[in-house]
C-alpha cells in the first residue's frame, strides 16, 4: 500500500489528535450552591474527580469512537491506494477471427481428440474463441459507487473484411451478445482491415491546436492522443497471410490468443478450373488440385458430379507435410521484439503442406454444373474446403475477326483453333463494319499494328476553360457567364466495346496507358503464371529485339499483367464495356513467333477473353467463378428488369442494375452456386426458366493459405513477433479514501447514537 499524501495527513494528525485528548482533561467551572441535604456529596465529587485536570482517563467508549473516526478522515487525507493486476485499466477491442480455418473442429479442451470422437457437439475454433472472450468480458472490472468509469470493450469480427459487432460499452450483456452472434464463413482472413478498424475506434488523436492552449509561442506537438489507448485482444489460429505486413505503433499492446492444434490434419481442394479442348469443344478437362497438412500421406477419395450425378471417382494420394525449421527469427518477422519472452526467441517450426491433384475428362457438349467432393477415413479438421463448385458453359465454336494488313504468324496460330468463323478484314473494311454498328457477329476481336477510330472527345481538343464572370446590371455583383459551348465530338484511335486483343499497338488514355517511345533489346523480367491467357506462353525464353517503353497512368483501366526489363510488357485493360489483352510491341521485332508458346499465347488469350466476364469489379471473378470473400460482379443484357440473386441457401435478394446493365452483390460469405435472374434478353450460356433467364456462378474458397490449417503459437507481425498468451495483467491502481470517508461517516453516526442514549439515561 502507498500514500498519495502522506505529509498533509501527518500535519492534519498533529494538530487533530492532541486537541481532541485535551477536550477531555478539561475541568468544567462550576458555582457554588447551598444544599439542604449531603445525600448528592457523593455524586458532585465523583463528578469532580471526573474533570479535574491532568488525571488519568477513565475508559470512555465516546473517545475511542471519536479517535477511530478521526484516524479515518486523516488516512483519507493521506489518500492511501494499492496495486491490482487486472486485463487493462480502462478499454480493450476484442478481435475475433471467423474466416474459413477457425470452423476447424479441434477447438475447445479436447483438441484433436474431437476429430476421433462421434460426438455430435465438436467444437471449433470459432466456438472455442468466443467462448475464450465471453470469459474475458466476465473479468471486466464492473462500475464501483467511487469509480468513473468501468472497464469497457468492444466487438469487431473479421475475414478478409472487417465488421464491427458492438462499439466501446461496459454493458457486459450487451458485449456477450455479440460476440455470441458471430457466425463463421468460409472467406479466407485478413488482419490489415481489422486492425486499421480498431485503430480507428481507440486511440483517438486530437490535432495540437485542440490541447495546447492558448500560449501560441509553445512548440507544436502535431497530433497528440486525446484518449487513452486500448488493449487489442486478437483470437485467432494465427493464418493470417497479411500479418506481415501489418504496421503496429510501439505504443499500440497487441494480445495473441492462439485457438486450435499445430498438429491439426486437413485435406482440401486448393485449384479447381475446365478447359474445353481446342479440337473438340465437347470434350471436357477439369483439374483438381489438392492439398494435406497430415504430418503422413493421405489416400483421399475424390468424386466428380455433374449436375448433381457422380461421373467419376478416383483414388488419389497426397504426400504428407513437411517441416521446414527456422533457425533464423528474421526470417519469420523483420522485428526483434518477441512480446512474452526474453531476446531471442526460435520462432516455430513451419510445416509446408502436402500437395497432389488429379485430372477429369468428361464428354459434354452442353452446360451444367460440375461439384467436386472428398472423403477420407482418415480425421479430417476442417469441411468447408472438401467441396468445390464450377459453372461449365455450352460448348460453342467461336467467331473471330482479324484486322490486319497481312500476318502469317496470327493467321497460321488462329487456322488450327477450329473456329466457327475466321474472318481476316483489312483495316478501312473493319472501320466500315464498326461505323455501321454490324461488330456483333464476332466474339473476339484480333488488332495487328493498328487501332480503329471510335467515337470519342477529340484528343487535339484542348479541355474548355473554367467558366468566366460576367458583371451584373444590378450591384455589380459577379454572376456566371453562358457556358462554353461542349467539345466537339470526333473519332480517335482506341478500342470498340467488346473484347479485343491488340498486338504491336497500345490504346491511349483513359483507356490504355502512354507510349514513351522504342526501347532497345529487352526480355521478359517477371510474368503473372497465374493468368489464363499466360500460363503457356513460355515468356522466360522470349528475347525482343525492339521493345516499348510504356507507362501505366494512375487510375487508369490498365494493369501489367507481365513486365520486362523497361516496363510493362503485357497488358490488360477492363472496363465497363471493353476487355482487351494488350501486347504494346510488335511480335514480329521478337523471336517469339519461332516459338510454341506464340501459338498457345494465342489459343489461350482468344479462349481467355471469349469466356471472361466483362465490366467484374473483382479480380478473383474469373468466367462463372469468384473466390469466397469477394464481390461478384456480372453484366446483364440492355433492357433487363427484375433482377435478383438467389444464395446457396435460396434466400433471394433484389439487384439493381447499373446504367451498362452490371449488378454486385458482396462479399460472399458462403461456397456454393449463386444464381443471377432477371426478366428480359439472355446472352449465349444462359438457362431460361418460367420466363426468368438464369446464370449460375459458382462461389469457392480454392485458397492453399485458408486449407492450411496448422495452428500458429506465434504471429509475426511487421514490428514484433508475438507470442501467444492467454491474457495480459497490468498494474491497475486502486484507491482506497472514498471507502475510508464512508466508515467515518458510520462510525459518527455510531458516536451520535451512543452519545444520545447516556444523556437520556
Amino acid at each position: 500500500m502507498t500514500f498519495a499524501t502522506p505529509l498533509l495527513a501527518a500535519i492534519a494528525a498533529a494538530i487533530a489528535i492532541p486537541a481532541l485528548i485535551i477536550l477531555y482533561f478539561l475541568k468544567l467551572r462550576r458555582r457554588d450552591m447551598e444544599i439542604s441535604t449531603t445525600l448528592l456529596w457523593k455524586k458532585a465529587i465523583q463528578d469532580l474527580q471526573a474533570n479535574a485536570p491532568f488525571q488519568k482517563l477513565r475508559k470512555n467508549i465516546l473517545l475511542f469512537l471519536q479517535l477511530l473516526v478521526l484516524a479515518l478522515i486523516l488516512f483519507a487525507i493521506a489518500q492511501p491506494e494499492f496495486k491490482d493486476k487486472g486485463l487493462s485499466n480502462v478499454r480493450q477491442v476484442i478481435l475475433i477471427d471467423r474466416s474459413a480455418s477457425m470452423s476447424s473442429l479441434d477447438g475447445g479442451e479436447a483438441g484433436l481428440a474431437n476429430l476421433s470422437s462421434e460426438s455430435a457437439s465438436k467444437e471449433s475454433r470459432l466456438e472455442e474463441a468466443k467462448r475464450r472472450a465471453v470469459a474475458m468480458v466476465d473479468q471486466m472490472k464492473e462500475p464501483g459507487l467511487f469509480q468513473d468509469k468501468a472497464e469497457e470493450a468492444m466487438v469487431i469480427t473479421f475475414d478478409t473484411s472487417a465488421e464491427v459487432r458492438q462499439a466501446f460499452t461496459s454493458n457486459k450483456t450487451a458485449l456477450k451478445a455479440a460476440i455470441n452472434g458471430i457466425d463463421p464463413t468460409d472467406a479466407p482472413s485478413g488482419l490489415d482491415r481489422a486492425i486499421t478498424l480498431a485503430k480507428a475506434y481507440s486511440g483517438t488523436k486530437k490535432f495540437e491546436d485542440q490541447v495546447q492552449g492558448r500560449d501560441t509561442r509553445t512548440p507544436g506537438l502535431g497530433f497528440v492522443p486525446s484518449s487513452p489507448p486500448a488493449t487489442i485482444h486478437l483470437y485467432s489460429d494465427g493464418r493470417l497471410p497479411d500479418a506481415e505486413r501489418v504496421q503496429t505503433e510501439p505504443t499500440d499492446n497487441v494480445v495473441f490468443h492462439s485457438i486450435g492444434s499445430p498438429e491439426a490434419p486437413n485435406v482440401g481442394i486448393t485449384g479447381l478450373r475446365a478447359e474445353r479442348s481446342f479440337d473438340n469443344a465437347g470434350k471436357v478437362s477439369i483439374f483438381v488440385g489438392l492439398q494435406t497438412t497430415s504430418r503422413s500421406p493421405r489416400q483421399i477419395q475424390v468424386e466428380l458430379l455433374l449436375d448433381d450425378t457422380v461421373v467419376k471417382v478416383s483414388e488419389v494420394e497426397i504426400a504428407a507435410a513437411t517441416m521446414s525449421l527456422q533457425d533464423d527469427p528474421s526470417i519469420t518477422s523483420t522485428a526483434g521484439t518477441v512480446v512474452g519472452q526474453p531476446d531471442p526467441v526460435k520462432p516455430e517450426d513451419i510445416w509446408t503442406p502436402g500437395i497432389g491433384g488429379t485430372v477429369y475428362s468428361v464428354e459434354r457438349t452442353e452446360g451444367g454444373i460440375a461439384r467436386v467432393r472428398l472423403s477420407t477415413k482418415e480425421p479430417d479438421a476442417l469441411d468447408a474446403d472438401n467441396v468445390a463448385f464450377l459453372v461449365i458453359p455450352p460448348a460453342r465454336r467461336l467467331s473471330v475477326c482479324l484486322v490486319s494488313t497481312g500476318n502469317m504468324f496470327i493467321k497460321s496460330a488462329l487456322d488450327g483453333m477450329n473456329l466457327s468463323r475466321l474472318d481476316v478484314l483489312k483495316p478501312a473494311d473493319f472501320q466500315n463494319l464498326l461505323d455501321n454498328n454490324r461488330l456483333a457477329q464476332y466474339d473476339v476481336l484480333i488488332f495487328d499494328r493498328w487501332l480503329p477510330d471510335v467515337k470519342s472527345i477529340s484528343l487535339a481538343t484542348p479541355p474548355p476553360p473554367p467558366p468566366a464572370t460576367t458583371p451584373s446590371s444590378i450591384n455589380n455583383v459577379p454572376t456566371p457567364a453562358a457556358p462554353p459551348p461542349p467539345a466537339p465530338v470526333g473519332k480517335s484511335p482506341g478500342l470498340p466495346p467488346g473484347r479485343s486483343l491488340v498486338l504491336g499497338a497500345l490504346p491511349p488514355p483513359p483507356l490504355g496507358a502512354v507510349d514513351e517511345g522504342e526501347s532497345a533489346q529487352t526480355f521478359f523480367a517477371a510474368n503473372s503464371w497465374d493468368h489464363p491467357a499466360l500460363r503457356m506462353a513460355n515468356l522466360g525464353k522470349v528475347t525482343i529485339n525492339k521493345g516499348r517503353k510504356v507507362r501505366i497512368l494512375p487510375d487508369s483501366f490498365a494493369k501489367d499483367i507481365a513486365t520486362t526489363t523497361v516496363g510493362p510488357g503485357i497488358l490488360e485493360i477492363t472496363d465497363a464495356s471493353t476487355l482487351a489483352l494488350v501486347v504494346p510491341f510488335d511480335v514480329t521485332d521478337s523471336d517469339w513467333p519461332f516459338d510454341p508458346g506464340w501459338v498457345l499465347f494465342l489459343v489461350s488469350s482468344t479462349m481467355y477473353l471469349s469466356d471472361a466476364a466483362i465490366g467484374s469489379a473483382n479480380s478473383g471473378l474469373i468466367g462463372d467463378s469468384v473466390h469466397v470473400g469477394d464481390t461478384l460482379s456480372t453484366r446483364l443484357p440492355a433492357g433487363a428488369s427484375g433482377a435478383r440473386i438467389t444464395l446457396p441457401d435460396n434466400q433471394r435478394i433484389s439487384l439493381e442494375p447499373g446504367t451498362d446493365g452490371s449488378v454486385a452483390f458482396g462479399p460472399v460469405s458462403k461456397s456454393g452456386i449463386y444464381t443471377v435472374s432477371w426478366e428480359g434478353q439472355a446472352t449465349a450460356g444462359d438457362i431460361e426458366v418460367d420466363g426468368r433467364n438464369r446464370r449460375p456462378i459458382a462461389a469457392n474458397l480454392l485458397s492453399p493459405e485458408e486449407s492450411d490449417i496448422t495452428a500458429r503459437k506465434q504471429l509475426a507481425m511487421a514490428r514484433e513477433l508475438i507470442n501467444a498468451q492467454e491474457q495480459k495483467e497490468v498494474q491497475l491502481v486502486r484507491k482506497l479514501w472514498p471507502w475510508l470517508l464512508l466508515g467515518a461517516l458510520a462510525f459518527i453516526m455510531f458516536e451520535w447514537w451512543i452519545y444520545n442514549r447516556k444523556v437520556m439515561l
